[in-house]
């Protein structure tokens, strides 16, 4: 196996492990209001968000940290919290060029929040390495095909739910938004920045 396989097997195994959910549930919330048939839509946004994650990545293997750990454990959440609030309120809506534009934004943003989580793994494997530029484009193709995967998975659920189920789209955008802000209140409450 190459480096490049290496790095990439890694990056597509750490987004998928279930371990690090958190990373997972905000994908969830992130794919609540698409269905099946807005894929490319949803591919474009979770590009965005692998995007942002991508600059921060390589800021922070580079040595330039903007928070510490403990604080980025707390801001995980909190980027999944807001997702899932941003879900529920505009559940009623219709989704024009201008809500897209801010779904991009935000998800480009929380990628930036996310890419600092992911940095401390990524620094501790790399250890010494002469070279990151390699290693670092293959860990995050690795997270953007893991991404997919999970894209892939959520909405393939999700049409089960809404065409087999006949769950309205609205009553699952609420139901999975819930559950994710649920669970995104239950991991703030957890982070070491409450004790």
């Amino acid at each position: 196996m190459s480096e490049f396989e290496l790095y990439l097997t890694v990056g597509r195994d750490h987004i998928l492990d279930i371990n690090g959910y958190d990373h997972i549930l905000f994908l969830i919330a992130l794919c609540a209001i698409y269905q099946l048939k807005q894929w490319r839509i949803l591919l474009v946004l979770v590009t965005a968000f692998t995007v942002g994650h991508s600059l921060t990545l390589a800021l922070s293997i580079f040595g330039y940290t903007i928070f510490s750990p403990p604080v980025i454990e707390f801001l995980i959440p909190v980027t999944i919290l807001i997702t899932a609030i941003y879900n529920i309120v505009q559940a009623r809506e219709r989704k024009t060029k201008e809500k897209l534009a801010v779904n991009y934004a935000m998800a480009l943003f929380f990628g930036f929040i996310h890419g600092m989580g992911f940095s401390n793994y990524l620094r501790a494997l790399l250890g010494e390495e002469e070279s990151i530029w390699l290693p670092l484009l293959a860990f995050n193709i690795g997270l953007e095909i893991g991404q997919i995967i999970i894209v892939a998975i959520i909405l393939g659920i999700s049409y089960l739910v809404m065409n087999l189920g006949k769950v309205r789209q609205q009553m699952w955008q609420y139901a999975v938004s819930a559950l994710a802000g649920v669970m995104a209140l239950y991991l703030i409450f957890q982070t070491n920045l409450w004790w």
